[in-house]
């Protein structure tokens, strides 16, 4: 995926959650647009956020190149961004 392409799914407004499926079969939830910081070659995505304070746990260095499919979210439940379950 471009990073151009990756930065138009995040500014849709209002946002919708994502799920990015890995080459190698890890997904992770995008459930906050604020949690990505996109680079030219990759993403850096902030996981398990506090839901009280927002301060993430650690972070995941993604390639752009890895990722196989996107996949809109529903809504519903607790925001957390991460590994899916």
């Amino acid at each position: 995926m471009r990073a151009e392409e990756f930065m138009q799914l995040l500014r849709v407004r209002p946002f919708v959650p994502l799920r990015l499926h890995m080459t190698d079969g890890q997904t992770y939830d995008i459930r906050h647009p604020d949690l990505v910081i996109v680079l030219q070659s990759r993403a850096v995505i902030g996981i398990a956020p506090n839901p009280t304070t927002g301060v993430v746990e650690r972070t995941e260095h993604l390639s752009l190149f890895h990722i196989v499919r996107v996949e809109e979210l529903q809504t519903s439940g607790t925001p957390h961004n991460g590994p899916a379950s």
